[in-house]
């Protein structure tokens, strides 16, 4: 499988209570902090990926500056978004974003009253509906 159709493969959670642009950005960095994709890959266009995932064109859009800005992504006009490595000069950055979402998680939790020594039980429990 290419590079393209992997991306196109994102899925969408539209009842997540998550923002939409919010879970696309999240696992495009993934994506690419992980090294499913490399530094050079060429990536859909806004149109193409706002088509195959059935969102707004505005909100791929976002994602695009919002991550290129961040150094994951880099657009040249008439040739394409492409994979960038200057986010790896903020060392760590995949785990960065993950702390980050995890400490946010916790913090909710937190908030609505679940004790801490639940929280990881309610962590492994999703985890197993998922498999």
């Amino acid at each position: 499988m290419d590079k393209a159709n992997q991306i196109i493969q994102i899925t969408i959670d539209a009842d997540s209570g998550i923002p939409i642009w919010l879970q696309l950005r999240n696992r495009l960095v993934y994506l690419i902090s992980s090294g499913g994709f490399a530094p050079g890959d060429k990536l859909p266009t806004v149109r193409e990926l706002a088509v195959s995932l059935g969102i707004n064109y505005n909100t791929v859009s976002k994602v695009y500056q919002d991550i290129e800005r961040d150094g994951y992504i880099a657009s040249f006009r008439g040739r394409g978004t492409f994979v960038s490595d200057a986010y790896l000069k903020n060392e760590g950055s995949a785990e960065n974003e993950a702390d980050s979402l995890i400490d946010d998680f916790i913090r909710q939790c937190r908030e609505l009253g679940i004790p801490r020594q639940e929280i990881s039980a309610l962590v492994e429990r999703r985890l197993k509906l998922t498999e």
